[in-house]
């Protein structure tokens, strides 16, 4: 009857703490450039506008509340680097800064699945923005981690680690 009473309880707080995993894509703010299209020239500019912008919005803040505020008090800023980029490489196109909830298609980024749906993000649509597109999370601060690490970020849960000893 214990073991049984152990299982239960295993699969009870399994299935919480897989629950709170889902919510925890909820507590990110998201952040996403998508180029005009594939050409060689709208990639290249796609990823110059994620260049400029990194050192506006790519802080490690310490709260969600700090990482939002930081992107709202920099729309402006973020705005005057696009369009100085943009004269400064004769790059005629048009751009749209969206800062809210977007949709955002699924996602693998950094071996996590993230669902299909609305999400609090940063989106910077270069022209038709039919092309592919930069991803990565402004909070928790995973956008200047450098790809050649390691180690993955990994999210580790007590309670699983006290259940793990015990077995």
């Amino acid at each position: 009857m214990k073991k049984i009473v152990i299982i239960i309880s295993i699969v009870l707080v399994v299935s919480l703490l897989s629950k709170k995993n889902n919510n925890l894509t909820n507590d990110m703010i998201r952040f996403r450039v998508i180029a005009n299209s594939n050409s060689s020239r709208d990639i290249m500019m796609k990823e110059k506008v994620v260049s400029v912008l990194s050192n506006t919005i790519f802080k490690k803040n310490k709260s969600i509340e700090e990482t939002r505020n930081n992107v709202m008090s920099n729309i402006n800023n973020i705005e005057n680097k696009i369009d100085n980029l943009f004269k400064k490489n004769d790059y005629d196109m048009t751009y749209n800064i969206s800062y809210g909830l977007n949709h955002f298609p699924e996602k693998q980024y950094r071996g996590q699945v993230f669902e299909e749906g609305d999400y609090e993000s940063l989106v910077i649509e270069i022209g038709e923005a039919k092309g592919n597109n930069y991803f990565c999370i402004l909070y928790p601060p995973l956008c200047m981690i450098d790809d050649n690490m390691k180690e993955e970020i990994k999210y580790d849960f007590k309670i699983l680690e006290l259940l793990k000893k015990w077995f």
